[in-house]
């Protein structure tokens, strides 16, 4: 998606081989017009799977999330990395290890807003290791959904995550794919 690589190129900061930093647009401030076109941009990929459900992980995929649910008129789930005190029975939940942080989290997904009739689209802010993706896939398979796919807003293709998710038979979307980070510098894959 060009206008999302001309963003990034223009706001984003490599921080070295490793760390992108898109906090002016995605994931401290968000840009609520970039969105709304990411939304439009995954709902047209998607728009012939039959997805029932958008899901996300809180809380960067949540801004895009939203309006991908809101172009395929359908609800959105926010998978919790925290269980809260108030929903802390009739859980489905596994562990995720987080490549930024370096630390593992408990995803958590309620029963109560999902069924094995769903047909779910994930959508998330990056794509490194795929353990974030391959965790959420987990949630959804235990409740017997199904995944239509995964909509990536930045694929760090030199990472494993693609190779990860699609070998587990999840089509993987990516608006922009980063071929190498350094820092101060990014370069594309180029989708031509």
């Amino acid at each position: 998606m060009k206008i999302l690589e001309e963003k990034i190129l223009s706001e984003g900061r490599a921080l070295g081989e490793d760390i992108l930093k898109v906090d002016s647009f995605i994931n401290h401030q968000v840009d609520p017009v970039l969105m709304q076109q990411i939304g439009e941009e995954f709902a047209a990929h998607f728009k012939d799977k039959g997805v029932t459900k958008v899901a996300t992980i809180e809380s960067s995929g949540i801004p895009p999330a939203l309006m991908t649910a809101i172009s395929l008129n359908v609800p959105l789930i926010i998978l919790k990395k925290q269980p809260s005190k108030v929903l802390n029975d009739n859980l489905y939940q596994t562990a995720v290890t987080s490549f930024t942080k370096g630390t593992t989290y408990e995803l958590t997904l309620s029963r109560q807003f999902v069924s094995e009739e769903d047909h779910v689209l994930i959508i998330d802010d990056f794509l490194a290791n795929g353990e974030a993706g391959t965790g959420a896939i987990r949630l959804f398979r235990k409740a017997h959904a199904t995944v239509a796919g995964i909509g990536i807003l930045i694929e760090k293709s030199f990472q494993p995550g693609r190779e990860k998710l699609m070998e587990q038979g999840i089509e993987v979307y990516s608006l922009a794919r980063i071929a190498k980070l350094e820092k101060g510098h990014i370069e594309f894959i180029s989708e031509d």
